[in-house]
């Protein structure tokens, strides 16, 4: 098997001006800490799309999460869920004033509390991609208690993707390794049949290396395909239990982004036979009467770069706020809270 150094002479022999983008947090996280791009040819620009489902959580729906716990239930997610900003504050506010928010690892960490308190009313705020998607179906396809639900936030890789295709200038895609052991690869078909390479890859230095190259041998063939390199975990027709109980448990329907807005067909909703445990139907009027009066379509942070960042238009370090007013531990944006954000793995891994 071929070393680094060995994958890196190859793409530097085989380099042309190519714009190549990761829709992965674990994978810019691999290209930050190793200072990939220092050491790629310097024709070889690799984008960061949005592939961090803590970063693309939109505002509207932090405020609903943390309208809920200002109700009184007790609202439960992750903890770089608890940072994220909404339109005016992030759940960790709303704790430091009382509500009962707390931070779970798990769904069933979510349901051992609900249990735990049977007079209370217990939500688990859940967000992700294709990959956690699966884990709370079937958490919910089991027994719950009549004092749980899910406030769902799931959202689908390739539509965004999609959205995205017209908007930025990039010619092939190194397609996420955890959301394809989940769909397989041939959700990312229609990308190749436009003609933009497609690979599937791990989450090692050299993963990402052997993805870049196998980019450029279908380049230099002329054809654009998708391949999976990451054979190891990921199957072509990918995990079809996990996908039966998403389809068990899902409609699939349009979904807000953060800094891509409304996309067609791109996140997932309870299906109406288990409404029971569908919290933004149980509390619906709650949630509503507690928003704040803000218009989503035009909210933002100011002078934060996020949204381009998300759709790879712009970098972490054309942002006024990026390393200055914008830290992991002040973030201003939702790109700089979690470790699978671009800001926050430029920053980390700035010196390097």
């Amino acid at each position: 098997m071929a070393t680094e150094s060995e994958l890196l002479a190859k793409i530097h022999e085989l380099s042309r001006p190519v714009r190549i983008m990761h829709v992965c947090g674990t994978h810019e996280r691999t290209i930050s800490k190793f200072g990939m791009r220092s050491v790629l040819p310097p024709e070889i620009e690799v984008l960061s799309g949005p592939g961090c489902p803590v970063c693309v959580t939109p505002e509207i729906e932090i405020d609903r999460a943390i309208a809920l716990a200002r109700s009184g239930v007790i609202l439960t997610s992750f903890g770089d869920m608890m940072r994220v900003p909404g339109s005016n504050e992030n759940l960790l506010d709303a704790r430091s004033q009382g509500a009962d928010v707390r931070m779970v690892y798990s769904i069933d960490d979510a349901i051992a509390i609900a249990e735990k308190n049977p007079e209370k009313k217990v939500v688990f705020f859940a967000i992700g991609f294709e990959t956690t998607a699966p884990t709370n179906a079937a958490a919910i396809l089991r027994n719950l208690p009549d004092n749980f639900s899910v406030l769902a936030s799931h959202k689908l890789t390739p539509p965004a993707l999609m959205e995205l295709v017209d908007e930025i200038n990039v010619d092939a895609f190194i397609a996420p390794g955890h959301v394809c052991t989940i769909i397989g690869i041939h959700p990312f078909q229609p990308f190749a049949d436009m003609g933009f390479p497609v690979v599937v890859a791990g989450f090692g230095a050299k993963d990402v290396l052997i993805s870049i190259l196998m980019i450029f041998e279908q380049m230099s063939s002329g054809k654009a395909i998708v391949e999976n390199a990451y054979p190891r975990a990921v199957r072509d027709e990918g995990n079809l239990r996990a996908q039966e109980m998403m389809q068990q448990v899902f409609d699939i329907g349009d979904a807000q982004w953060r800094g891509l807005g409304l996309i067609k067909n791109s996140g997932l909703t309870i299906k109406k036979e288990f409404e029971d445990h569908d919290a933004a139907l149980i509390y619906e009027d709650v949630i509503e009467r507690c928003l704040p009066e803000v218009s989503y379509e035009s909210a933002t942070e100011s002078l934060c770069k996020c949204a381009n960042i998300l759709k790879g238009r712009e970098k972490p370090d054309d942002c006024p706020l990026f390393a200055k007013r914008c830290t992991p531990a002040t973030p201003v944006g939702s790109c700089m809270v979690s470790q699978e954000g671009m800001c926050y793995n430029w920053y980390q891994y700035r010196s390097v």
